[in-house]
């Protein structure tokens, strides 16, 4: 019996036929039967520059050499952790950041979450404490990330949730103003994905976000852009709101920015928030995590970033994000799918009729190809280091199950 808990699984499920993945390279996996699987969902949509990459692996390795971590908070720093802000910052898609450290998207989210508060309390707005977030929008599992997910089967069961959080329907830009034209002197940010991804994904509706930022801007609220999916490179830029033109007040991050190699997130604060939080100097941060700036993530992250460049991977995903379109695109033509959704390089399918995403997913398994089922579509994330021929083997799979 199976001693492991698994996320997201029945407890009392056995495990004893889970597969078991042994090795990796690029993008394809090895289980321990033997088998390969090609991997379309880059493992939870964050494996950018693939498995096994030397690079990377490399410098965990050499900083192993010298010390794996030591904590950041007052009056400690470390090279790597200042080296990877002003990288972080310098790519932000908000001027005169700072940025700040956790371990996942859900401390990322929930840092988030708290600083957005206490910008507003330090700016002389305590009032303000309201967050607005949308349906279908997915913000971690920490406390606050649940008050404010998207999904109302994810908020029950745990007791009460963190109060101050109000949920709108995703596509609807005048249910949102409603909202603030009704309670915006309270309101303290609202949270949203710039593509919302384990909700299914999901692109914006067109002009939403930039009712979002408008409508933010005329209450004094802050726009949190929750990047943990679309940041380093999904969407073909650094951060998925710039492939809508949006400037975001916060900014939260993940998964991609190490290629999942070591644990690595945290928050962007720009410079109209970084200035709210100022006001008073004598304020102190009260909230911090232990393994913030933990050396080997941070060595991995820079890591990432220079794998991310030298081999044009922003560019790499519009190529591929296009390809994958296409190749969708001529399923739905051939009527084997009624349809399709998605952006940059991030897709999703909605199955044929009398299939259920699970199906499909346990079917193109059978092909040797993982995707994701979400919501009412089945889905693609792959590495961005993924050939054309492995972006036509997805859609492939796809097409032999039907």
């Amino acid at each position: 019996m199976s001693r492991l808990l698994h996320p997201f699984t029945p407890p009392a499920k056995d495990t004893g036929d889970f597969l078991n993945i042994v090795s990796g390279k690029g993008s394809v996996l090895t289980l321990k039967d033997g088998r390969e699987i090609l991997d379309g969902m880059g493992s939870l949509w964050y494996c950018n520059v693939g498995y096994g990459h030397p690079k990377v692996t490399e410098a965990i390795k050499s900083q192993l050499d010298t010390i794996h971590a030591h904590h950041i908070f007052d009056p400690f720093t470390n090279d790597l952790a200042e080296t990877l802000a002003a990288e972080i910052a310098d790519r932000a898609p908000m001027p005169d950041s700072k940025v700040f450290f956790a371990q996942s998207g859900s401390e990322a989210v929930d840092t988030a979450l708290k600083l957005a508060r206490a910008a507003q309390a330090q700016a002389g707005h305590p009032e303000k404490t309201l967050v607005v977030s949308r349906t279908n929008g997915y913000h971690g599992t920490a406390y606050g990330g649940t008050s404010a997910q998207g999904f109302p089967e994810y908020r029950e069961g745990w007791g009460e949730l963190v109060p101050g959080h109000i949920h709108v329907p995703g596509d609807d830009v005048e249910a949102l103003a409603r909202v603030f034209a009704e309670r915006g002197a309270e309101i303290a940010a609202v949270i949203t994905e710039p593509v919302q991804g384990a909700g299914g994904i999901i692109p914006p509706p067109e002009g939403y976000l930039q009712a979002v930022r408008r409508l933010c801007d005329e209450h004094g609220a802050l726009y949190i852009s929750d990047e943990v999916i679309c940041g380093f490179g999904r969407l073909g830029h650094w951060f998925g709101c710039q492939a809508f033109d949006i400037e975001p007040d916060i900014v939260t991050f993940a998964k991609a920015v190490t290629s999942g190699y070591v644990p690595l997130g945290g928050v962007i604060v720009g410079g109209k928030a970084l200035g709210m939080l100022e006001t008073n100097s004598a304020w102190k941060l009260a909230h911090g995590f232990t393994y913030s700036g933990h050396h080997l993530a941070c060595a991995a992250a820079l890591a990432c970033i220079e794998v991310t460049e030298e081999e044009g991977l922003l560019e790499r995903a519009a190529v591929l994000g296009e390809r994958l379109r296409a190749g969708l695109q001529s399923l739905v033509d051939d009527g084997l799918y009624p349809g399709l959704r998605g952006a940059g390089f991030m897709w999703a399918v909605y199955p044929p009729e009398g299939r259920t995403p699970i199906d499909l997913r346990w079917e193109v398994l059978d092909q040797g190809v993982i995707a994701r089922p979400m919501s009412d579509v089945i889905g693609f994330c792959p590495p961005l280091v993924s050939t054309e021929a492995q972006v036509d083997q997805m859609v492939d799979a796809l097409a032999a199950v039907v």
